[in-house]
């Protein structure tokens, strides 16, 4: 062997040996640094585990809103119509009739009740007047929200449209809490005066908390033609006498304005109503005011209903 030879082996010799401790050192700094890592991560998931923890032991409670709240304040939904719609301004109105009703007590009615509305008249006597009626209609929505009362004083049939947030309005009062079978009364204008006559004195009938409202199934008797509509051409259940009047032309315009297949329009519907989703999200932003409103509501009318007994002697 050479001189040469054995210099190329004493250098692949080194080599090797140098490259053995290299990766060896390497390793080692690579596990060395695993564990740091590993290290570190073990708090964090401890950390977030026991953040976890925490979070699921409390119960999140959403509230339950009662189904039906959109037949007790339907003036809270909007107006269907997209044209009308205007998220600012509407979420400003709920607020301002919240603050209304911290003022004045706005009970539940229907179409159909009586009521008794007490307003602030500058041509009065005492600045104040008092309507007695049924409510024969309710519509409009927000801050424009009515309803009409009717009575017949002095055998002449009187209506007054109120605007249920009505600034002046002082006092609104449910005489007879109930509903009709129809979702309005306007043909009490053509109906005998006796179904529309209400004592001005009329106390107020107490219904049992809890209790259905009660559905008036009563059928009232049209005077005869002419009418101030054509009730033929709406399904009306709460009339008894309307063919007693009708002739056969009116029968048959009656059926050439007729349009069963609306009930099945699903798209009309839709236009006509607010979806479910949109009336949920309504109500859970104003349902913890209004059921405080209806919390101290009720203590008041047990305030009033109790009667303190008497000592006997």
């Amino acid at each position: 062997m050479n001189v040469s030879t054995r210099f190329l082996i004493n250098r692949l010799g080194k080599q090797c040996a140098f490259n053995r401790i290299v990766t060896y050192s390497t390793k080692s700094t690579e596990h060395a640094a695993a564990n740091a890592v590993e290290t570190e991560k073990e708090p964090k998931i401890k950390e977030t585990t026991a953040s976890t923890a925490s979070e699921a032991s409390i119960p999140i409670r959403k509230p339950v809103i009662p189904a039906n709240y959109r037949f007790i304040y339907p003036e809270f939904l909007p107006d269907p119509k997209i044209e009308w719609r205007n998220p600012i301004r509407e979420k400003l109105e709920r607020m301002d009739m919240l603050d209304r009703r911290r003022q004045i007590d706005l009970p539940e009615f229907y179409v159909g009740s009586i009521m008794a509305v007490t307003s602030s008249d500058p041509h009065a006597e005492g600045k104040v007047s008092r309507f007695v009626g049924i409510c024969i209609h309710r519509d409009r929505c927000g801050l424009r929200a009515r309803f009409i009362l009717r009575n017949v004083i002095d055998h002449q049939g009187i209506e007054v449209i109120y605007e249920l947030y009505d600034p002046t309005i002082q006092k609104v009062e449910v005489l007879r809490l109930e509903k009709r079978l129809d979702d309005s009364l306007f043909y009490l204008r053509d109906a005998l005066p006796e179904y529309s006559t209400f004592d001005e004195n009329m106390e107020a009938e107490q219904l049992e908390e809890g209790a259905p409202v009660p559905v008036n199934d009563i059928k009232v008797v049209l005077r005869p033609r002419p009418w101030l509509e054509r009730w033929e051409r709406q399904n009306l259940r709460g009339v008894a006498n309307i063919d007693q009047y009708l002739k056969d032309k009116h029968r048959q315009s009656a059926r050439r304005v007729q349009k069963p297949w609306e009930k099945y329009d699903l798209m009309k519907q839709y236009r006509a109503t607010i979806p479910e989703e949109e009336q949920n999200e309504i109500f859970a932003e104003v349902y913890a005011e209004l059921h405080a409103q209806e919390l101290q509501r009720k203590r008041n009318k047990r305030k009033r209903t109790f009667v303190k007994p008497k000592q006997l002697a």
